[in-house]
């Protein structure tokens, strides 16, 4: 593992690392934030997943997560969103797909599936990585995210909810399934067959996968992606037919940005603090 660079905060380190991933075929980037407890005993992690276009340092710069976190004594991860530098030609031709766009799953189709295996990289190499150099209670972890990332954090704690025992999210992609970031993604990282799609959408998994966890989801109603790309009407009526629990809370005159994170980040730091300190 290599540092980029850490400086003290909150009684804790702000650190930004890489390291060399099997599953994204190069180097990674991350940020973890490490809580004063640490210097004491291994602390409960709690995973960060950006949205569309961010990077490492996005959460970490922006989010106004490090206080609350160095209180409740969290240790929280933050991985990039892709791979990146991989030379494929339409890597970087759009926005909302290929770099700054990895959707957190295992591409099965070429060229993507040489690197772009973000769900291998967040349960496997990065695990690896954290366990061997940081003060970090794997068996309590949790996860959340931010649109893209709300939709890895939902997909991943329902497939892996031995690994990630709590999950929550900021205005995610509910049910990718059924919209157009969704359909670009899966169709070109995955492939044609949908049966395999509902294996990566959050509102599919809770019908066949639910988990013992009750999700928290924070929604603004301001929010400019909201009817055509994040659903979370969606995700409330399959949790309804499962029974997977959910706190979904809707939020009069807030959009899909940071100042919106913000805003409710210490009621998710919170909800997950609850569910780990009791592991």
């Amino acid at each position: 593992m290599e540092t980029l660079s850490e400086q003290t905060c909150f009684g804790g380190v702000q650190g930004f690392y890489a390291h060399h991933s099997k599953a994204c075929n190069g180097k990674m980037k991350f940020g973890v934030f490490v809580p004063p407890q640490a210097k004491n005993a291994p602390v409960p992690v709690l995973v960060w997943l950006a949205g569309l276009t961010c990077t490492e340092e996005t959460f970490a710069i922006k989010a106004g997560a490090q206080r609350v976190a160095a209180e409740l004594g969290l240790m929280l991860v933050m991985p990039d969103t892709s791979p990146r530098g991989q030379g494929i030609a339409a890597e970087d031709e759009d926005w909302d797909f290929g770099t700054g766009a990895g959707f957190y799953l295992d591409a099965t189709q070429a060229p993507w599936a040489a690197a772009y295996n973000m769900e291998t990289y967040v349960t496997g190499d990065l695990q690896e990585t954290i366990g061997d150099n940081f003060a970090a209670d794997l068996s309590r972890q949790g996860i959340f995210g931010h649109s893209m990332g709300g939709h890895g954090a939902l997909s991943l704690h329902l497939k892996h909810s031995e690994l990630f025992k709590s999950a929550s999210a900021f205005a995610p992609i509910c049910a990718p399934m059924q919209c157009p970031w969704g359909q670009k993604a899966f169709s070109n990282y995955l492939g044609a067959d949908k049966s395999v799609w509902a294996n990566h959408d959050a509102s599919e998994l809770v019908r066949t996968r639910p988990s013992k966890a009750t999700l928290l989801v924070d929604q603004g109603l301001a929010d400019q992606f909201l009817k055509e790309q994040l659903h979370p009407e969606m995700l409330e009526a399959a949790t309804q037919e499962s029974g997977q629990k959910l706190e979904l809370r809707r939020h009069e005159g807030y959009d899909h940005s940071y100042y919106f994170i913000q805003t409710f980040m210490e009621d998710h730091l919170r909800h997950h603090a609850n569910v780990l300190q009791k592991v």
